[in-house]
């Protein structure tokens, strides 16, 4: 089910993107613009936003509405635009195993003469014109008009909220890790990645199709769970994970230094030495692989490793028990359950 999803999906965007010049006429006003776009937006995904959104629809729906799968890809632009301007933000070369946007803008740019801009400037504006777009191929959806509003604010909220996410996220960078909460982190994960990619994905659709606050609620728990133990686990593949997996290098989230729960809980129990340790590590301005290893060690010895899987484990248990909750039509529910599973690992 969900890889017959996935296909209309990647049909959605292809159909798109081809159509770009004709809805746009991108070529016309430039066509670096329009083949940055093209090319960035065909990479290699996974898709969970726009599967989770149609998956949320079907299931309370339980028929494809004209135009369903083309609003389905307007989450993918969506996430295409944060990812643009996060790459920037966190100074990351690559993206999906390929030069970022800025990178890849960068080298269209080299040896021009007398150039008082960059890749970066360019990338920027590249994101703002894929928000644009995502927002106008949302509408595509033939249904009630209130719901379609109702579905339509909540993909507004979606880029507020992980915008806001991304800003305190940055700020908490100010702050001691000593004095940094396993709240402080919850947040920033609810609001970058459980609200944003499966919350509110699965609650716009939802929402599209019909279904009461009650189901919306359970919903909206189910992901908020989900995505915690998702960030959780993309936190460990970040230290712990493969360059050829993740498509980026796993030095990026210690050269951002980011606060995560994993690092969190191994300052929290380590010995002195140790902690010293972590903060030089995410003091330093460049990080070398000698870093990741002691980084790696403290995490292992220290048990923040085997406490983050437990906090999956329990996450996983909360969500299942929303989404049981839920009135959604079985025939959708049960695939649902076992996606989510795959895309943690479990």
């Amino acid at each position: 089910m969900f890889l017959k999803i996935r296909k209309r999906v990647e049909k959605e965007l292809k159909n798109f993107i081809s159509g770009l010049d004709k809805d746009y006429g991108l070529s016309r006003i430039s066509p670096l613009l329009s083949k940055s776009i093209k090319e960035f937006v065909l990479r290699k995904g996974k898709r969970i936003r726009p599967t989770l959104f149609a998956i949320g629809y079907l299931g309370y729906s339980g028929k494809t509405a004209p135009g369903l799968f083309r609003s389905a890809a307007s989450l993918e632009l969506l996430h295409d635009f944060t990812l643009v301007h996060d790459d920037i933000i966190d100074k990351s070369d690559t993206r999906r195993g390929k030069p970022s946007m800025h990178i890849l803008l960068n080298k269209r740019l080299k040896g021009q003469p007398g150039i008082k801009f960059d890749g970066q400037d360019l990338a920027i504006i590249v994101g703002d014109v894929m928000y644009a777009m995502a927002l106008r191929a949302f509408l595509s959806v033939k249904e009630n008009m209130q719901r379609k509003e109702t579905a339509f604010k909540k993909l507004i909220e979606a880029a507020l909220y992980t915008g806001s996410g991304e800003f305190i996220e940055l700020m908490l960078n100010l702050k001691p890790i000593e004095r940094v909460t396993i709240n402080d982190i919850y947040k920033i994960y609810d609001l970058k990645t459980a609200n944003y990619s499966f919350s509110a994905p699965l609650v716009m659709g939802a929402a599209l199709a019909g279904a009461n606050q009650h189901e919306l609620k359970r919903l909206h728990n189910y992901g908020i769970y989900a995505g915690r133990a998702f960030q959780i686990q993309d936190d460990i593949l970040g230290i712990f994970g493969k360059t050829k997996d993740t498509g980026k290098s796993n030095l990026t989230d210690l050269q951002e230094a980011k606060k995560t729960l994993l690092i969190w809980r191994a300052h929290q129990i380590s010995r002195e030495k140790s902690k010293k340790a972590i903060k030089k590590i995410l003091a330093k301005n460049r990080i070398y692989t000698q870093d990741l290893a002691v980084m790696r060690k403290i995490i292992r010895d220290s048990g923040a490793l085997g406490y983050a899987k437990k906090e999956i484990a329990s996450l996983v248990v909360k969500a299942n028990a929303s989404l049981d909750a839920s009135r959604m039509n079985l025939r959708y529910k049960t695939p649902l359950q076992f996606y989510i599973n795959s895309i943690l690992g479990l």
